[in-house]
C-alpha cells in the first residue's frame, strides 16, 4: 500500500535518467602521474574545443565501448573556470545501462581523458599542460588520474541545463 505523502521519481524512457554529468579535467589540480606531477592550466582545452573535434565518451579509455561523441550531440563539453565540464547522453546498450546503474548507486570512480600534448612546461618533475588535443573523455570504474574529477547521473533535462550544471559543480566541491 503506498503513502499518499510519499513522492517516487524514476526514468522511463527517453532522455530522463540517462545523462551523466561533472567535471573530466580540473584546472589547476595536481596530480601523480607515474614518476611526476601534472597539472591542467585553465584554457588548455580552448583550442580543440574551438576547432569542432570530433570527441568520445568511452568506457575506460576502451575505443569499442563508445558512449557518446560530440559530432553526434551524444557529448557536450564546455571549458568553465573549473576546467573541462561534460554532459554525456547515455547509450541504451549494456555498457550505458550498466554505467547507469553504478551512477545511481554512486559506485563509479570518476573520469579520464586521452589527448596529445602540443604546448607543456616542465619545471623540475612537474609538468604543467597549456594546450592539449582532446582525444577523448572516459567513464572509469575505478580510478581517476585526477582525483577531483565529478560524474553523477541527472535524473531529468532541465530547461537551465547549463545554469543547473554549474550550480551542482559549485556546490559538489
Amino acid at each position: 500500500m503506498s503513502r499518499p505523502d510519499l513522492e517516487y521519481r524514476f526514468a522511463q524512457t527517453g532522455i530522463e535518467g540517462r545523462q551523466l554529468v561533472g567535471l573530466a579535467a580540473p584546472f589547476n589540480s595536481e596530480t601523480r602521474v607515474g614518476g611526476f606531477t601534472e597539472i591542467i592550466a585553465p584554457g588548455a582545452f580552448t583550442r580543440t574545443l574551438m576547432h569542432g573535434r570530433d570527441i568520445l565518451a568511452l568506457a575506460d579509455h576502451d575505443e569499442t565501448r563508445v558512449l557518446g561523441r560530440t559530432k553526434s550531440g551524444t557529448l557536450v563539453l564546455s571549458e568553465t573556470a573549473k576546467g573541462l565540464e561534460f554532459r554525456l547522453q547515455l547509450p541504451e546498450t549494456t555498457i550505458g545501462n550498466d554505467l547507469r546503474a553504478l551512477a545511481q548507486r554512486g559506485d563509479l570512480g570518476g573520469v579520464s581523458f586521452g589527448f596529445h600534448a602540443i604546448k607543456e612546461n616542465w619545471e623540475g618533475e612537474r609538468r604543467t599542460l597549456h594546450d592539449v588535443e582532446l582525444v577523448e573523455i572516459s567513464i572509469v570504474q575505478s580510478w581517476p588520474a585526477y582525483p577531483d574529477t565529478t560524474v553523477a547521473l541527472r535524473n531529468r533535462q532541465s530547461a537551465g541545463g547549463t545554469q543547473a550544471l554549474r550550480y551542482w559543480l559549485e556546490t559538489t566541491r
